[in-house]
Formats: C-alpha cells, sequence, structure tokens
C-alpha cells in the first residue's frame, strides 16, 4: 500500500469522526443519523470494499473514543462495518456492470439495504448479545432502528457516490 493510498484512508476516518460528531441528526429516542456513513459508501463505491471497511471499523472507534460515548456497542458497530463494506463492495462489482443508471440506483439500494441489514441486526446484534449477556432476539429488536437510520443514510449516499465517482478517482490517481 502507497503512502498516498493511506493518507487517503486517512482522511476517510476522519471524515467518518467529522460527520459523525459534528452533524448528529436525531431520528429516534436515543439515536441520530450517523452520517459518516457517507463517507464509508463513497470509499466503497469509489475505491474497494477493504478501504471502506477500514474507514468504518476505524471511524466508529475512534468516534466513541473522542466522543467520550464509551465502549458500549462499539465492537458491535465496528465489526459491523466491516460487514457492511465487504457485502456493498463484492455486490456493487456487479451492479456497476448494470448500463441503465435508473436499476443501477434500485440495485445499489438494495444492495445497501441487504448489507446494512447483515452488519447491523446480524453481526452487530450477535457481538452485543455476547458482549453485554442479552439474548439475540432482544439486541436485535434494540439494533432495528440503528439498522433503519444506518441504511436510510447509506442509499441516500449513493447517488453522492455516483456525481463523486470521477472527481474522486482523479484527486487520488490524477488524470
Amino acid at each position: 500500500m502507497k503512502t498516498r493510498d493511506i493518507t487517503f484512508i486517512a482522511m476517510g476516518i476522519a471524515l467518518f469522526v467529522a460527520l459523525s460528531m459534528c452533524l448528529r441528526v436525531p431520528v429516534f429516542d436515543n439515536y441520530y443519523l450517523c452520517l459518516g456513513y457517507i463517507v464509508m459508501t463513497v470509499y466503497v463505491w469509489c475505491f474497494s470494499w477493504y478501504e471502506g471497511a477500514i474507514i468504518g471499523f476505524v471511524g466508529v472507534i475512534l468516534y466513541c473514543v473522542v466522543g467520550s460515548l464509551g465502549f458500549n456497542g462499539m465492537p458491535g458497530w465496528a465489526l459491523g462495518n466491516v460487514a457492511i463494506g465487504l457485502i456493498m463492495g463484492m455486490a456493487l462489482k456487479q451492479v456497476k456492470k448494470i448500463r441503465s443508471k435508473g436499476l443501477q440506483l434500485l440495485a445499489m439500494a438494495l444492495v445497501a439495504v441487504a448489507a446494512s441489514f447483515v452488519g447491523i441486526e446480524l453481526v452487530k446484534s450477535l457481538v452485543d448479545s455476547f458482549v453485554v449477556s442479552q439474548p439475540f432476539a432482544v439486541r436485535f429488536v434494540k439494533n432495528t432502528s440503528s439498522f433503519i437510520a444506518d441504511a436510510f443514510v447509506i442509499v441516500i449516499s449513493l447517488p453522492v457516490c455516483l456525481l463523486l465517482e470521477k472527481q474522486a478517482r482523479r484527486m487520488r490517481y490524477g488524470s
């Protein structure tokens, strides 16, 4: 991995944390839209799944540490973000082959919702059930609002990915 690649990943992590902390949009009782997922989605779409996963993994850890949120739920979020990055990255390779922009956006949205479901409802709930010693079903229900909010942010960031793709690649790799 080149220095430029590491620098771009570090910038993505910083943007993830900054957007997550500075733009807190409340949606449910004790949950805010995590706008850092926009950065993660852009990196998955424009560069690679593992860069998006690294940004989601490290970004959520730093967000919890810097934001004094503690470690409650953090292992689940971190591993859930890896699953989201992996699933989206692998599926979006196929979605990029779709010629119609409308169908491409629809397929991207379905992939985003499925990846969020696996990452938040399954992976995060499973990890949380071990960490806080609660049944999986209880964690699954508690994480439903997080899944809805995070899937929403990822879906609304998909058009941003299409708009930024050429510019992001040009910034990173040159002309």
